[in-house]
């Protein structure tokens, strides 16, 4: 549900003319937001603090060409925040296919390895990046779709066959995800021989 307020132009503007208390109004304005939009995003070893840290910081060195939404700039953090998750999740596979390379150590149990986000978050993560903006703006964040074109600077026809075609592909995801394995073939019945005793025709000698 969208829960922007418009009230960001004023202090973002103050922020860029040097002013760290609006950038830090901003900042907690919006934190849980993109710490929850970046939940979605990442496999449970990618610190999402870390993530949340860079999309502020290069919010900030953007901060004169960051496009604001009816005075909300929550529109935009949320495309960073898909942009720089799916960097972070790159950089974290890069890692542990190194990590394959060297002799194996002896393995502790990591919690993380217990944890499961569940099958609606594995589906959204296996989409692509332009699937996730769409979404995270129109769906989970509540944007009109016009707002949305103005974030990502696309023609609004793009926004909504770009958005019906990633619900489309969620769905799909979201049952292949969902679908269990399949069933183990049953074994043919066979039903045993009857035996019936040999009739005797005639009366006793």
């Amino acid at each position: 549900m969208r829960t922007g307020s418009g009230d960001d132009a004023e202090d973002w503007a103050a922020a860029g003319r040097g002013d760290g208390e609006a950038y830090g109004r901003v900042f907690d304005r919006h934190r849980d937001r993109v710490h929850r939009h970046a939940l979605r995003l990442v496999p449970p070893e990618v610190d999402v603090d870390d993530v949340v840290a860079v999309v502020f910081l290069e919010a900030w060195r953007r901060r004169r060409s960051a496009r604001l939404v009816e005075g909300d700039l929550l529109p935009w953090l949320l495309v960073t925040a898909t942009n720089v998750a799916r960097n972070a999740t790159r950089a974290t596979m890069r890692h542990r296919r190194l990590l394959a390379t060297l002799p194996p150590a002896e393995h502790a149990p990591d919690p993380a390895d217990r944890h499961d986000d569940g099958a609606a978050v594995a589906a959204f993560r296996r989409l692509s990046p332009a699937d996730q903006q769409v979404l995270a703006l129109c769906v989970v964040a509540g944007h009109r779709e016009a707002e949305a074109a103005e974030v990502l600077g696309v023609p609004i026809g793009t926004v909504k066959s770009r958005l019906s075609r990633a619900r489309k592909r969620l769905g799909a995801q979201f049952a292949e995800q969902t679908a269990g394995p399949p069933a183990p073939p049953t074994a043919p019945t066979t039903t045993a021989p009857t035996m019936t005793a040999p009739t005797t025709t005639g009366g006793a000698r």
